[in-house]
């Protein structure tokens, strides 16, 4: 038995795959944003679960610098001074999340080492149905 096609069911064939295709590909319903794409934590400082990966962010930090025994020379200033102290987390002041294989946080992390505040970028993902998180970069920011 040969399927015909008609005129009819070739444009509401068409007009299917355009309705598909539309869903997918722009932005999610009612957020204004693209999937995929990175949107602002609102309430940063209130927020606690991102508090918490900050705090984990500068714990793991800690935790690596201790495991490699690192000592590291850095520019604070234009003095460069030999820097032992370890971070102590204070509060994540902006943050940015992004869906990827489960959610991909930006976070702008402040913290204090040997009594000076300073600011880090950090980045997490994290993994609910695995229980996982990772702190994939931390360094000094640049621009805050």
């Amino acid at each position: 038995m040969a399927i015909r096609l008609t005129s009819h069911s070739l444009v509401l064939t068409s007009l299917s795959f355009i309705v598909i295709a539309s869903y997918f590909l722009t932005p999610a319903a009612g957020t204004g944003r693209m999937v995929g794409g990175m949107t602002e934590v609102k309430d940063v400082k209130t927020n606690e679960e991102v508090q918490h990966l900050g705090k984990f962010s500068v714990e793991e930090y800690n935790r690596r610098r201790r495991r490699d025994g690192e000592i590291r020379r850095e520019a604070i200033g234009n003095v460069l001074e030999m820097n032992d102290g370890y971070l102590t987390f204070l509060e994540v002041v902006e943050a940015q999340k992004q869906v990827v294989s489960g959610l991909k946080y930006y976070m702008k992390v402040a913290a204090t080492r040997n009594g000076v505040k300073r600011t880090f970028d950090a980045v997490v993902v994290v993994k609910p149905w695995l229980s996982s998180k990772q702190l994939l970069h931390f360094s000094p920011s640049s621009n805050y």
